[in-house]
């Protein structure tokens, strides 16, 4: 059955893996749903987070070839139970007068805050769950989105999870279940 997978991939951080990484997904039918990278914790090595739907079988695949990548140093398929996934919106509304207040009080139940604010625009930042995000904007919509923006989704692994590091669902042949 199709379902929706994240995978979180270190990798080396040079030109072109992005690039690799996504021919790869591509030639393998995927669509990505959401792909994110930056900076991680070491040195030189990158954190890429990508939310894609398909068969659990073709992810186990898509991520041993993955890990067959010369850059690629670990993948693992992060499980929604054990992963905290966040994502981020910046927002333009539209604010003049007194529905500026409104605006802000509605921001300030979805912790959200405010970014900058001009005479007839509140810009907004909000982090959170794929539904937290698009309750917000559905509140949003209300007064009127100018602009807007989303960053895709980040993940990492919950710190207080049953699961070990060790016993994460790494998707590299040699790593242990």
């Amino acid at each position: 059955m199709e379902s929706q997978h994240t995978l979180v991939l270190l990798v080396e951080d040079h030109p072109g893996v992005l690039n690799r990484v996504v021919s790869l997904m591509r030639r393998r039918s995927f669509n990505i749903d959401s792909i994110t990278v930056g900076h991680s914790e070491q040195p030189n090595v990158s954190r890429m987070t990508i939310q894609l739907r398909g068969e659990a079988e073709d992810i186990e695949q898509a991520g041993k070839q993955l890990y067959k990548l010369l850059e690629v140093i670990k993948v693992i398929d992060l499980q929604p139970s054990e992963a905290m996934i966040r994502e981020l919106v910046l927002v333009k509304v539209a604010a003049k007068g007194a529905i500026r207040a409104e605006v802000v009080q509605t921001a300030s139940i979805y912790g959200a805050r405010v970014l900058d604010a001009t005479p007839n625009s509140v810009m907004i930042e909000m982090a959170g769950t794929e539904e937290e995000i698009e309750s917000f904007l559905t509140m949003m919509r209300v007064y009127g989105i100018r602009e807007m923006v989303r960053s895709g989704k980040v993940a990492l692994p919950r710190t207080l999870s049953k699961k070990t590091d060790s016993q994460t669902r790494h998707m590299n042949p040699l790593a242990a279940d």
